[in-house]
């Protein structure tokens, strides 16, 4: 997967604002199958593909999100006790999470 940063770039850079300007913001949205007592993941109404999942443990809160064609994986994990945070970027889910969680805490 190539990332949407480049490596050698600032990764505190501010982006230039996208030319479309501030448009209608919208959220993601669940759906629930035919035996699913609870969704387990929301997506966009008009791009499914386009995924978001939440999970957590005592001690962290991963954050997972699709490319936009579904494509490639991006996970926040958040230190619930500290805030702290970090980002994995891999194209398959498992694979994200871990980078995430791995640069959140010690070996």
């Amino acid at each position: 997967m190539s990332p949407a940063i480049p490596p050698d770039a600032d990764p505190s850079a501010r982006l230039p604002r996208p030319r479309a300007g501030r448009g209608r913001w919208t959220s993601f949205v669940a759906e629930l199958g035919i035996d699913e007592p609870l969704a387990r993941g929301l997506h966009e109404r008009i791009n499914p593909r386009h995924r978001l999942r939440v999970e957590h443990d005592e001690h962290t809160l991963l954050v997972h999100l699709s490319g936009e064609d579904g494509d490639g994986w991006t996970t926040i994990a958040v230190d619930r006790g500290t805030r702290r945070w970090t980002v994995g970027q891999e194209d398959r889910q498992s694979d994200a999470a871990r980078a995430a969680y791995d640069g959140l805490y010690e070996p």
